[in-house]
């Protein structure tokens, strides 16, 4: 009896240890398990924020490349636009050119034809549009605003009244005189001494004295009124006839 309960005894200690020895290895790895799993864890939650963050970048590239693609074409479209709108350029610069040497041509024989006033300042500014046709560095808007210019200040002179003092080859001898410029209707003179006045007729292309009974007081009275001396007032002048077209 003796020896059967010490086997017994020292079979229950060994199976008592196993158990403990395999409870604490299987807590141990249970908890290696767990740090493992929370790891893997914390691990797949980085990995999925890192993705979702990614696909909102993605998308983000996706509308950004959609708008740059449209832009692209847009800029396409407006290349397209402006090498067609070039190309007409070019064609009207070629147009345009021979148009204005025709105008200021135009315009010069009409100085020539008109009342022989301010002449060194009319004739200049045809020289120097001819001279500005001929400048690289000026672009063919800008000289064809020149010449346009140019046929506004002729218009205007049809506009206005004006008087100025010049020398005259009267008969045999140069005089001293004050012209009056009525637009383009009249264009008179008077001695400094307001004994002789005379006209510019455009048909002989020469200067006629005009009866000064007539027209000494009221060619005198439209040189007061062309210098703002004198109030605006109604003056009798001498206005040539008007030439038939045939």
């Amino acid at each position: 009896m003796l020896i059967v309960s010490l086997a017994i005894g020292t079979a229950n200690a060994v199976t008592v240890d196993d158990v403990a020895n395999a409870g604490t290895k299987r807590a141990e790895a249970g908890a290696k398990v767990q740090a493992t799993i929370e790891k893997l864890s914390g691990e797949t939650r980085d990995i999925v924020s890192k993705y979702k963050t990614e696909l909102k970048v993605l998308e983000g590239m996706k509308l950004y490349n959609g708008l740059q693609q449209k832009q692209v074409g847009n800029q396409n479209e407006y290349l397209n636009d402006l090498n067609s709108s070039i190309g007409k350029v070019a064609v009207i610069e070629r147009q345009i050119v021979p148009l204005m040497i025709s105008m200021i041509d135009s315009l010069e024989q009409f100085i020539k034809l008109d009342v022989p006033f301010l002449s060194e300042e009319r004739n200049g500014r045809i020289i120097n549009l001819r001279k500005t046709l001929e400048r690289p560095d000026v672009s063919v808007a800008e000289k064809f605003r020149k010449v346009l210019e140019a046929y506004e200040i002729e218009i205007e002179y049809g506009r206005t009244i004006e008087a100025s003092s010049s020398k005259l080859n009267l008969g045999e001898k140069v005089r001293e005189v004050q012209i009056l410029r009525i637009g383009r209707t009249a264009y008179l003179y008077q001695t400094a001494d307001g004994e002789e006045t005379g006209v510019w007729n455009s048909e002989s292309k020469q200067w006629e004295v005009l009866p000064a009974e007539l027209y000494q007081r009221q060619v005198a009275k439209g040189l007061r009124l062309a210098r703002k001396e004198a109030a605006p007032d109604l003056i009798i002048i001498p206005v040539p006839a008007a030439q038939e077209v045939n």
